[in-house]
């Protein structure tokens, strides 16, 4: 999972970074909330962490700005801020949750995914698609009620193609969520991890098509 996060303490914003990545979240940070919308428009991100008390924008007014822009992204608003009146301003605002610090990484982790898969309509924790789960709780793929054995590359790329069952995601943004480690990767990786995939969901009747010009959707039987 892809996440925006604005905060402006270095400190904060260096060990949540590297946390998260720790439990298979890339995460991207800005210190100002000018730079939200540009980071935004620039990638997809499947929820945001807004401070409050950035500089150059404030997080009430970045919440604001996206919000009148119908920008649906799912918002856990991260603040010192933790009183009742805030709270309640937050999420009548348009937040979709809030954590006051100090907090444990791991409640935050599970906010995340409870987010994530409110939005897509989806209450529990397994995401799945058909004979296909994949259970964010213990990282596990299962196809046909079997453990289906990949490799990091693999598994990464089928893990966002299930977290965006039926959304067409191009080569670029499956380089950004696989190879995020990695710099001037060439996308054609991109289709010899797809082919293995084939592969290995043959015997199912889970696709991985190709939309010419759009990228690699995850196909569900009915």
């Amino acid at each position: 999972m892809r996440i925006l996060l604005a905060e402006d303490e270095t400190e904060l914003g260096t060990w949540l970074v590297k946390a998260l990545a720790q439990n298979d979240f890339q995460v991207d940070w800005v210190n100002d909330g000018r730079l939200v919308r540009r980071s935004l428009k620039a990638t997809k991100y499947d929820a945001l962490i807004l401070d409050l008390g950035l500089p150059g924008l404030g997080g009430h007014d970045v919440l604001t700005d996206l919000r009148e822009a119908d920008e649906r992204l799912p918002v856990l608003i991260l603040t010192a801020r933790d009183s009742l009146m805030e709270r309640v301003s937050c999420l009548h605002g348009g937040a979709d949750d809030f954590l006051a610090k100090p907090f444990e990484v791991s409640e935050l982790e599970a906010r995340l995914i409870a987010l994530i898969r409110r939005s897509r309509g989806n209450e529990h924790p397994r995401f799945a698609c058909g004979p296909l789960g994949y259970d964010s709780a213990t990282k596990q793929f299962r196809l046909q009620h079997e453990p289906l054995t990949l490799t990091p590359r693999e598994h990464a790329l089928l893990r966002a193609l299930i977290q965006h069952s039926g959304e067409a995601l191009s080569k670029r943004e499956l380089v950004e969520r696989v190879f995020s480690d990695e710099q001037d990767v060439n996308p054609e990786a991109i289709e010899v991890l797809v082919h293995r995939l084939r592969k290995r969901l043959e015997a199912s009747p889970v696709r991985i098509t190709t939309l010419r010009g759009m990228g690699y959707l995850l196909e569900c039987p009915p």
